[in-house]
């Protein structure tokens, strides 16, 4: 069929009738793509509110992905059908073989890349949340390790897929990748040697969550400096302290790590009194105040097992002391240590049970210096002065 260019005296109903099929198509194709991707999303996410609120960014992104992919290969056939073809044929035909053969594909390569990532996080928050929607005394355990590996599995699989998508389009666009990849191989190669201590932090980074060591939301010291564990990434581990301060550490510059909330914690007191008060008595009221402060549905979820009294700790700084504690979840162990010692300092003022005086201590200062002269010697002459 003859094309006819268009302009004044023109074909502009077959321009109009190609333009809309095209258009019709395009929607169409789109709005099944979207109903396609809004599917394999919420087999990844679940039925949430909060899930169906983040399906709409990567459903809108593939209905205008689709409309235009579709659009831009359907237009000029359409043109040629109708007989509303563009009147320069070399150009037209370069332009749909460039579209057919590598437009298409690096749209489609775009759109998956960018699935795959929602696909990924949808996927690890779907994870969490039914970590989290479970029972049972390791549930805050449970969720603590599912966020620290969720966000390394979405961060190391994102950098890939971003990585490959990137290739692929180098790819399209006739760009030799082979240069590339022995580049980076070159590269990679030679800051392994140069950059040792980046490559021992990755690595030591690697193990320190390979064998669960500590996570995300653990209370942590390291190397002497205590906080909570906001991040834990392969080359650094993040800390904030009581005061709100942020450090930072290097994974392979970790000597000395203590896991503070590990599974379980200890609420431990050391209560000290008089030596003249009945220890068997300071004994059986620290037991009471134990077993009042597991018996308190405010704090009774929290405590694990019965409070335990071990006994006289010591005889020092004019005291006796006594050591207790309580089997607690952890990170509650601070709020039950807390409560334990406003209960028993009401407990011994009702018993009238002594806690230890603080020493005093008493300065006195020196005497002034004298401003006498000496006495004379016995080989000085009296009235002589000495010297």
């Amino acid at each position: 069929m003859g094309t006819q260019p268009v302009g004044p005296g023109g074909d502009w109903t077959g321009l109009a009738m190609a333009v809309g099929l095209a258009l019709l198509a395009s929607y169409a194709a789109a709005s099944v793509a979207a109903r396609l991707v809004k599917w394999a999303l919420s087999s990844f996410g679940g039925d949430h509110a909060e899930q169906i609120r983040q399906w709409k960014g990567p459903v809108r992104v593939t209905r205008l992905v689709v409309f235009l992919a579709v659009l831009l290969a359907l237009a000029l056939p359409a043109l040629d059908i109708t007989g509303a073809g563009l009147p320069v044929h070399a150009t037209r035909a370069a332009l749909l073989d460039w579209v057919v053969a590598s437009g298409l594909r690096i749209l489609v390569i775009v759109l998956l890349a960018y699935l795959l990532v929602r696909a990924i996080n949808a996927a690890s928050a779907r994870l969490e949340a039914q970590v989290m929607s479970g029972g049972g005394a390791d549930r805050v355990e449970h969720v603590k390790r599912a966020r620290t590996l969720g966000r390394l599995v979405r961060n190391a699989l994102s950098a890939l897929v971003l990585g490959v998508a990137t290739l692929m389009i180098l790819r399209e666009l006739n760009v030799d990748v082979l240069p590339v990849l022995t580049g980076a191989g070159v590269v990679g190669l030679a800051v392994g040697f140069g950059a040792q201590t980046l490559v021992k932090d990755v690595i030591s980074g690697f193990f320190l969550i390979l064998d669960d060591n500590v996570r995300v939301g653990d209370v942590a010291r390291i190397n002497g400096t205590g906080g909570l564990v906001e991040a834990i990434n392969l080359r650094t581990i993040v800390l904030r302290d009581a005061e709100g301060t942020v450090h930072v550490f290097p994974n392979g510059s970790i000597t000395t790590l203590s896991n503070q909330t590990k599974d379980f914690a200890f609420a431990v007191v050391d209560v000290g009194f008089n030596y003249n008060e009945d220890t068997d008595r300071v004994i059986d009221t620290l037991r009471e105040v134990g077993n009042a402060v597991a018996a308190d549905p405010s704090f009774a979820p929290n405590v694990l097992e019965p409070v335990e009294i071990q006994g006289v700790e010591g005889f020092a700084n004019g005291q006796m002391t006594v050591r207790m504690r309580l089997k607690a979840r952890p990170q509650t162990q601070w709020d039950l240590a807390r409560e334990l010692r406003r209960r028993i300092k009401q407990a011994f003022d009702e018993r009238h049970i002594a806690f230890p005086q603080a020493p005093i201590t008493v300065a006195l200062a020196p005497p002034p210096p004298s401003t006498a002269a000496p006495p004379p010697t016995p080989d000085s002459p009296a009235g002589t002065p000495p010297g």
